[in-house]
């Protein structure tokens, strides 16, 4: 089991590496570089872990609070980053969006229904099993995304189910 969870919290990239990535994204969307924006990807790579915009937006508020930035910023940064791969998101029906950095190495994850917790795992047999499904239906398999819904042990624990 142990084998199945590692740290995926490590960008793939260094933060100069993603920064001038994330310009050249803007200069070719006709955007202007800003440094609200730029706080918004800081926050995602500094902190590992799956944020709503709201709860993003309060990490850059912490990070410099005498900046002034809009939560519909976070969230036209959020839907920009996400166009464009540097972001990933997991969706939670009428709850929104989550979202992480999407220059980690590739997991998939194992979300609890009812507190919301999230697990990232990466299982090699699963992972080989994906592509032969997609070869064996004549797939040139490009990418995948799993999530694995159920009960997590602390919430089961809590009501002894």
């Amino acid at each position: 089991m142990d084998e199945l969870i590692k740290d995926f919290s490590k960008p793939k990239m260094s933060y100069d590496a993603l920064l001038d990535e994330f310009k050249e994204i803007l200069r070719k969307n006709g955007l202007k570089y800003t440094k609200q924006r730029e706080l918004i990807l800081k926050a995602l790579y500094q902190n590992s872990g799956h944020f709503s915009p709201e709860v993003l937006y309060q990490l850059v508020q912490e990070e410099d609070p005498d900046m002034n930035i809009g939560i519909a910023t976070v969230y036209r940064t959020l839907g920009l980053l996400e166009d464009e791969g540097l972001v990933s998101s997991l969706s939670f029906g009428s709850q929104g969006k989550k979202y992480e950095l999407g220059t980690k190495e590739h997991h998939d994850h194992i979300i609890c229904e009812r507190c919301g917790k999230i697990v990232e795992f990466c299982d090699e047999e699963i992972e080989h099993k994906q592509e032969t499904i997609a070869q064996s239906l004549g797939f040139s398999m490009t990418d995948h995304s799993m999530k694995i819904y159920g009960i997590c042990p602390e919430c089961r624990k809590e009501t002894n189910t």
